[in-house]
């Protein structure tokens, strides 16, 4: 029964818990699969910042692509949120996705060649 404990503890990537009441901490999930991060910040078209939106990623590493992490965070009141543990090396690069109700973006990051990226993302009314 340890063992199952144990593999889900590295199967589930872990999400570092905000204070209650403190809506200005910026919310962090770890991939742990590597040494890299990113930053955002999310606003709208007015540039003020989106509360709630949702930012995700869809991470293929490993021998042939075989290891497949999805990672998905909400941003402050600041519009911010922060992934970490992401890999340095990875062959396709990371394509984050950010959404909020009928708006949405996007950014890419190749780890590679800046492995502690930030973006500034703004949402824009999605075409139908």
């Amino acid at each position: 029964m340890i063992f199952l404990a144990g593999a889900a503890s590295l199967a589930f990537p872990q999400t570092a818990g905000t204070p209650p009441g403190d809506a200005h901490a910026v919310p962090v999930i770890d991939g742990g699969i590597g040494p890299c991060s990113a930053d955002f910040t999310i606003h709208d078209s007015a540039g003020a910042p989106v509360y709630a939106a949702k930012v995700k990623v869809h991470i293929a590493y490993g021998f042939m692509n075989v290891r497949k992490l999805d990672l998905e965070l909400g941003t402050n009141v600041d519009g911010k949120a922060r992934f970490i543990g992401l890999p340095d090396h990875i062959k396709h690069g990371l394509y984050f996705q950010a959404s909020e109700g009928d708006r949405a973006g996007e950014a890419f990051d190749d780890p590679a060649n800046t492995c502690k990226a930030q973006f500034s993302i703004t949402l824009l009314k999605k075409t139908q």
